[in-house]
């Protein structure tokens, strides 16, 4: 754990926390003629015992308001060119969870059979907390996924170049994104400023849970909420035109007829 630490004391945490679940499992899966387990205990348990895990602070990053139009002109400079056919995906992949706030593998594992371009919705089986998560799509969001899925070329919103699978690599795009913007960011940087734009926006606490997908075991009142999913398209819709605005996109005006008014007699 020690040598691992010298690079970086979360990952020999997760390193540990990894080594104790195989330990758990092969503990359940192996035994001996007397049913009686190979491997009667865990020896990470003694990182609880002594105290020896790595105290580390939760990361607070996310893109401020000021960064978010460079930030946004770097994303959509990412173009496919002959060397690499999935600028273009990686760029509307990051968009979408910067616009939904879905975690990283949530949003690249996505298909088409949970995409409703029909009822302008999206939805998440896969979900950290086991519970499918359904999110209305902005309008922004609609678009985005309207041109994608008149270009599929397999079951996954985020396909790879060659066809198969989705992508699972986005580290040399967003090394583009970071130098030419100047903004540095990780993937769950993303889910961050959704969640913290959403609160600046006085959207209720209730709603930005529902949004992200967090239970809400302990809220008493939260229990007799039913979230509906028509309820936070008026609330998505809000934290995409303030990214919008901030990222210095103005909206399309689409002209309106309106009704002849009588004369005025």
């Amino acid at each position: 754990m020690r040598p691992i630490r010298e690079t970086s004391q979360a990952q020999a945490n997760l390193t540990m926390r990894f080594l104790r679940a195989l330990f758990n499992f092969a503990a359940g899966q192996y035994e001996d003629s007397k049913g009686q387990t190979l491997i009667p205990d865990n020896p990470v348990k003694r990182l609880s015992q002594t105290r020896a895990w790595y105290r580390v602070e939760r990361r607070q990053t996310v893109i401020k308001p000021h960064e978010l139009e460079p930030w946004f002109q770097a994303i959509m400079n990412l173009k496919n060119d002959a060397i690499s056919q999935n600028r273009e995906t990686i760029r509307d992949y990051l968009l979408l969870v910067l616009f939904t706030g879905l975690r990283r593998e949530e949003a690249a594992s996505m298909t088409w059979d949970n995409v409703d371009l029909q009822a302008k919705t999206l939805k998440v089986t896969d979900t950290k907390n086991h519970l499918d998560h359904t999110l209305p799509l902005s309008n922004f969001l609609y678009d985005l996924l309207e041109q994608r899925k008149a270009n599929a070329v397999n079951d996954y919103v985020f396909q790879r170049s060659d066809g198969q699978g989705h992508i699972t690599e986005q580290r040399k795009q967003m090394a583009k994104v970071i130098k030419e913007s100047g903004v540095t960011f990780t993937i769950h940087d993303l889910r961050r400023t959704f969640m913290t734009i959403a609160e600046s926006l006085d959207i209720s606490a209730y709603a930005v849970k529902r949004l992200v997908n967090h239970k809400m075991n302990n809220d008493i009142t939260a229990g007799y909420i039913i979230a509906d999913v028509e309820r936070l398209r008026v609330p998505m819709q809000k934290i995409t035109d303030y990214i919008l605005k901030c990222a210095g996109v103005k909206p399309s005006i689409k002209a309106i007829k309106l009704p002849k008014r009588s004369a005025i007699k």
